[in-house]
């Protein structure tokens, strides 16, 4: 196994301009989708009378590879902190191959805990998973501070969610002819569903809403918010109850409710939970450093796509304008075909002006590119000198759920030299980011006369004097990931986790934060907008215009949206339609890989 962690000062990676650049193929972004794709385009077998490309440059605006994909390593403690994607699903093939058998980095469990032992706290009171469990086998229904309608009483949240899913399938009588078979009552309170992800993707098309007297029926069930269709099947307070303890907003939100049903409870998390032990952007790492190990590959950075236009003077189609960021100048590469691996804030960030948004397909280019949601994604991680958690309430991992602003913590790693412990002290998406983006805004007004200065990593430095003021006990570096969390907001997550946990929560010594919301992402992930369909929308957009060699791949338009795998899946789909890549020998023929 490889445990050594890798940085970008590992890779063969250029910042600064080439004139008179000519290249095959140009890919734009370096995060996950941008880095499989130069990858496999190097790796890969080309079938027919296909001829590989000879040279192929990835160009990333920022500093750093990986997307939204960002590990760190807080000062003073040897464990691994996530501010971006945290783990992989062993059911994820093209994930679980690359990490484990061909880069054969060094995993690990992911400290989920035991969904019995999650803490959950409700309108001011105190539950344990297990309550709802413990009550049932008593032949009881757990009292929540929810007026819940009466059939839905002592059902645990996601019990909650799989009831409404079972009872809104077995309605339709199309579903019941097809997969009526896949799905049962298990008891009073479980349900089991038997289908796999080509099936779910079937039943998006053809689902149809059968509620008696509902606004909604007739309606295909794609064509329905999930907020509606819960509130249909158990009033606004069972949408509150299910939206609270699930802990992420945005599962719950008026999404495509036919693809938040198999996102919730479909055939993605049959595996388990996986993380890396040097950090999860190390995939990405190691996409890079095989593909920048190769002939005719060259990983730019810290140059910036503006717009691209048709080549009129050269024997390349295309020629891309970049802003260079070291140099702050703009230089030209020309290319024979593109591929656009950005998510929708990115692509929406380009010249709208150039040909590609204004041609005679730039209308359903445009529609296309708005059929998902950004969902604004926000992550606050502290390091503490010892694991009160543990130690205090006997907690080992897992995580805790609220309806206060910080919405979840997960209990991670301690290490064994110092007892120094991380802990994702809040996560937030959708309705509870706005209540820090505000904290933090402040924050930056209050020391604009000079105690913080941004530097182009996006970190802060600052002061010594501001160091102390702040409380904590290390310095940290000004090059680590995120930014130094304002003490108010440390403050404020700390009397939220006290509340939580029903006792005082000590200062942490130090504390990062990330907010994803921010350009060129535009939010953490992506949701499917209700009324899309899905079928077409996904090909269109790996091949946008049928005469271009220009393609738009990544995890905002796939079928696994928030999961690196999505873009996996897009980009593998794209090169095999588009470059005529053969599949992989390392991955199972049957595997799906969506519309």
């Amino acid at each position: 196994m490889k445990n050594s962690r890798m940085e970008m000062e590992q890779l063969s990676y250029r910042n600064d301009k080439e004139a008179g650049l000519s290249i095959d193929v140009a890919v734009i972004g370096g995060g996950i989708s941008g880095l499989y794709a130069g990858y496999r385009l190097l790796s890969g077998t080309y079938g027919g009378d296909s001829q590989p490309p000879e040279s192929i440059h990835i160009f990333e605006g920022d500093d750093r590879i990986g997307g939204r994909l960002q590990s760190i390593e807080l000062p003073d403690m040897n464990v691994t902190g996530e501010l971006g994607g945290m783990h992989y699903d062993t059911s994820h093939q093209i994930t679980a191959t690359l990490i484990e058998d061909i880069f054969q980095l060094d995993h690990t469990p992911f400290p989920s805990g035991d969904p019995a032992e999650y803490t959950y706290y409700l309108r001011g009171q105190h539950f344990k998973g297990s309550d709802w469990i413990d009550a049932q086998k008593r032949g009881e229904r757990l009292d929540v501070p929810y007026n819940l309608r009466e059939t839905d009483k002592g059902f645990r949240f996601d019990q909650l969610l799989h009831k409404i899913v079972y009872h809104v399938l077995m309605a339709d009588p199309w579903f019941v002819a097809n997969y009526g078979d896949r799905i049962e009552k298990v008891n009073d309170y479980e349900y089991a569903f038997r289908l796999t992800a080509s099936q779910w993707d079937d039943i998006n098309v053809n689902w149809t809403y059968h509620q008696e007297g509902s606004p909604f029926y007739g309606m295909k069930v794609r064509d329905i918010g999930f907020w509606n269709l819960i509130k249909d099947q158990a009033g606004q307070e069972g949408y509150a109850f299910i939206a609270d303890t699930e802990g992420y907003y945005s599962n719950t939100m008026n999404w495509n409710a036919a693809v938040a049903v198999s996102y919730m409870i479909g055939s993605d998390g049959e595996g388990t939970y996986r993380t890396m032990t040097s950090g999860y952007d190390q995939i990405a790492y190691s996409l890079a450093k095989d593909f920048t190990d190769s002939q005719g590959a060259q990983l730019w950075t810290g140059n910036r796509l503006e717009t691209f236009t048709k080549a009129t003077d050269s024997p390349r189609r295309y020629r891309l304008t970049f802003y260079n960021t070291e140099e702050q100048a703009y230089w030209t590469v020309d290319a024979d075909s593109i591929i656009l691996a950005m998510p929708k804030r990115s692509l929406e960030l380009l010249d709208r002006n150039s040909y590609f948004f204004q041609s005679d397909a730039a209308p359903m280019l445009n529609q296309n590119i708005d059929t998902v949601f950004s969902i604004p994604s926000f992550k606050l991680l502290m390091g503490f000198t010892y694991p009160w958690w543990k130690e205090d309430h006997g907690i080992e991992e897992g995580k805790a759920s609220t309806d206060l602003p910080m919405s979840q913590c997960y209990y991670f790693g301690t290490d064994p030299s110092n007892n120094h412990s991380l802990l994702l002290a809040s996560y937030n998406d959708l309705s509870t980011v706005p209540y820090w983006n505000a904290l933090i805004q402040y924050e930056g007004e209050q020391e604009s006369a000079g105690a913080a200065s941004p530097d182009r990593t996006g970190a802060s430095s600052y002061s010594a004097a501001a160091e102390k003021d702040r409380g904590l006990l290390v310095k940290e570096p000004h090059t680590l990931p995120g930014e130094k969390a304002p003490k108010h907001v440390v403050d404020e997550a700390r009397s939220q986790l006290s509340e939580v946990h029903g006792n005082h929560v000590p200062e942490p010594y130090t504390a990062r934060i990330k907010d994803w919301s921010r350009a060129p992402y535009g939010g953490g992930y992506h949701n499917w907008r209700t009324g899309v369909a899905m079928e077409a929308v996904m090909p269109f957009m790996r091949h946008p215009l049928p005469h271009e060699a220009i393609h738009i791949v990544g995890d905002a338009y796939s079928g696994k949206q928030g999961w690196i795998e999505g873009a996996f899946c897009e980009t593998e789909k794209m090169l095999q339609e588009s470059y005529h890549l053969q599949w992989p020998t390392w991955l199972s023929t049957s595997y799906y890989l969506g519309f």
